[in-house]
């Protein structure tokens, strides 16, 4: 079943121009309706325009209205949802466990849920390619980039992960045509990651990011882009762990693609890593 459409239009409502705004203000407010109506009836019901409409449509990353309206018949279908807590003062243990899972469960259906399979398949396929891949990302972000370079050199995909915006400014200046240049950044907006990424697309550098669900710098300078979902954070910023998880998440789905893409070899690969770390010490690790 397909879903996400109204966690799209709330991640991407404050930035919307005014009548795409008004509309996906409408569809949230009144999504059975929406639902409903044709392109024409929903630019007429909000008082902007046919055009308004497809406008958002592409504004969301959809082919259309009806992929629209296919994500939010999935979403009424869904069963309600408790959405993001935050912990307070003198919390009981087991209430904080309870709040973070949920909070971390929460964080990966709602990134399922907006996945872009076009896109996803084409970063697939162009890691699948790639002749070298450069992970980048500073702070939390870099460790991210670190646990994606370990799951490639598991399955002999030559990758590199960097947080210091000149080491990988020097590779990115000797890079070959073939590499590609993996940017993450959870706000999209992270300096260091733009700079990277502006100087990428001028060495002609193919460039994938992974960002918050909605328009940021970061993912407008990208070629293909990737993202996990849209959150409120709390005071606390008890999301922040639960948005690390779904940026892992998005990292394991590509892992796992790319495994299934090339099944024999992957298999062969990690057989060999695991060995050689049987070697090294003596036990059987994964």
């Amino acid at each position: 079943m397909t879903t996400g459409g109204l966690k799209m239009i709330a991640g991407m409502l404050e930035q919307l121009p005014p009548s795409e705004r008004k509309i996906a203000a409408y569809i949230l407010q009144h999504p059975h309706e929406a639902l409903n109506q044709t392109v024409h009836q929903l630019g007429v019901a909000t008082n902007t325009s046919s055009a308004a409409v497809i406008r958002l449509c592409k504004s969301l990353g959809l082919r259309g209205f009806g992929e629209l309206k296919m994500r939010i018949a999935g979403d009424l279908m869904k069963s309600p949802e408790q959405g993001y807590r935050d912990i307070d003062p003198d919390e009981s243990m087991y209430s904080i466990v309870q709040k973070l899972t949920n909070n971390s469960l929460q964080s990966l259906r709602d990134t399922a849920d907006i996945i872009n399979y076009e896109e996803l398949e084409r970063a697939v396929q162009v890691l699948l390619k790639a002749k070298n891949i450069h992970f980048f990302g500073v702070g939390a972000s870099g460790i991210i980039a670190a646990d994606a370079q370990q799951k490639l050199l598991r399955i002999n995909k030559a990758a590199t992960a960097f947080s210091d915006l000149h080491l990988v400014a020097t590779l990115l200046a000797n890079a070959d045509e073939q590499d590609v240049l993996f940017a993450i950044s959870f706000s999209g907006e992270t300096p260091e990651v733009v700079k990277i990424v502006t100087l990428a697309k001028e060495q002609r550098i193919l460039t994938i990011s992974l960002t918050n669900y909605g328009v940021s710098t970061v993912s407008s300078l990208s070629d293909i882009r990737l993202h996990t979902s849209y959150q409120n954070e709390a005071p606390f910023r008890s999301a922040a762990a639960s948005s690390r998880l779904a940026q892992l998440h998005m990292i394991d789905i590509l892992f796992f693609c790319l495994a299934t893409a090339q099944y024999e070899q992957t298999v062969k690969s990690i057989d060999k890593t695991r060995e050689a770390i049987r070697k090294l010490t003596g036990k059987n690790k994964r």
